[in-house]
């Protein structure tokens, strides 16, 4: 862990963002806080404890779920990812309720001790993201396989669009949420009610009511982000309410040498950068290790003293070089933000992504785990 390099929490935003989004549908819903991938980058322990208003967590892995647990949470925590057959006793005994679709799972859980404490499952069901989840077919014998089982407890249904932010046209997502109604309705025919029905993402939970049912997943919303440009437009044309969102992260470094390099010097791997006039050169320990993209090379700034400042060659692993020339007072550890605002500055994870070619989930998810979260 490098002292030089961090992050920021702004620990008020969380849950005024699950305002927000708890503010667009009916007021006794559940709310399910997605905190996979270490909290899109936020860091998972740091964000749990700052969700106070969320009912439910949702986590990729075991061995997220486990985290939480041992941190003292006791909320619901959804595992949303395979657990592998072999560690299935670990997730019953932390009390994670389980995503399934593999058959195999389900023999693998009705082999356990499940006397004394029952293990809860949601089924998730394939209606056209072609990834996880039981097909449609096959549902009916699905839902058999579950309830023939003492201590198997269908708990929850869901499902995932495939295309509902990245476009203004939501037939598709429409259409899905056809297949999931028969889907469900083929369940209850059964005569079982799974009662946590889940499927709206935040962009579903943004533009559409009907996908709603008793809990919405939010993920990158409650990290103060629109899932898209799309999304957003989407909101304004449909005249759907407009949740305020606010950011929750800051990035950000220090500068560690600063060098005045003569008109014509090359700067970085692969000498892709010249100067074409006598340089302020900041060096600053942040680099691709640190998921700061090397796509960044020559096309990024940073801020510095409420200034922009151009990253100036290539990314390394674990440097990045700046154009400091025009900012009077910089100074060795200076301050410096990556991503974020100074004055009225600001770098959102969007600015990033469009210089990066990529999408804010990744800008954000990809900031590695072993930099220190820091909550303010």
């Amino acid at each position: 862990m490098s002292s030089l390099v961090w992050v920021e929490l702004d620990s008020k935003v969380p849950d005024n963002n699950l305002k927000e989004l708890r503010l667009c549908a009916n007021k006794d819903i559940l709310i399910c806080a997605v905190l996979k991938s270490n909290a899109y980058g936020h860091g998972a322990p740091q964000m749990a404890k700052l969700l106070s208003t969320a009912d439910w967590f949702a986590v990729n892995s075991l061995e997220e779920g486990q985290e939480l647990r041992a941190l003292g949470e006791t909320r619901p925590v959804l595992v949303m990812g395979h657990v592998p057959i072999g560690r299935l006793a670990e997730a019953a005994q932390a009390d994670l309720r389980l995503t399934v679709y593999n058959p195999e799972t389900i023999e693998a859980l009705s082999r356990l001790d499940l006397k004394k404490k029952p293990v809860h499952v949601h089924m998730k069901i394939e209606t056209g993201t072609g990834r996880q989840g039981v097909l449609p077919g096959k549902v009916r014998d699905f839902v058999t396989e579950i309830t023939r089982r003492p201590g198997i407890i269908l708990d929850g249904v869901s499902t995932h669009f495939a295309n509902i932010e990245d476009t203004l046209n939501h037939e598709y997502a429409v259409r899905q949420l056809l297949v999931f109604n028969e889907a469900l309705g083929t369940i209850r025919e059964q005569d079982v009610d799974p009662p946590v029905i889940h499927t709206a993402c935040t962009a579903a939970v943004i533009l559409f009511p009907e996908t709603h049912f008793t809990m919405l997943r939010c993920g990158i919303g409650l990290y103060g982000l629109w899932p898209s440009r799309e999304t957003y437009l989407s909101t304004i044309m449909g005249k759907r309410r407009l949740p305020e969102l606010k950011p929750v992260l800051a990035w950000k470094t220090k500068i560690v040498q600063i060098k005045t390099l003569p008109e014509g010097s090359n700067v970085g791997y692969g000498c892709m950068y010249k100067t074409t006039r006598e340089t302020v050169l900041g060096v600053l320990p942040v680099g691709y290790a640190d998921g700061y993209s090397r796509e960044l090379g020559n096309s990024a700034y940073v801020l510095v003293n409420e200034k922009r400042a151009s990253v100036i060659g290539r990314i390394c692993m674990n440097h990045t070089m700046i154009d400091i020339t025009d900012i009077p007072g910089a100074e060795l550890e200076n301050e410096v933000v990556l991503l974020g605002s100074w004055g009225k500055e600001i770098i959102t994870a969007e600015t990033i992504a469009g210089w990066a070619g990529t999408i804010n989930y990744d800008i954000i998810t990809r900031i590695s785990p072993f930099l220190e979260r820091r909550v303010l």
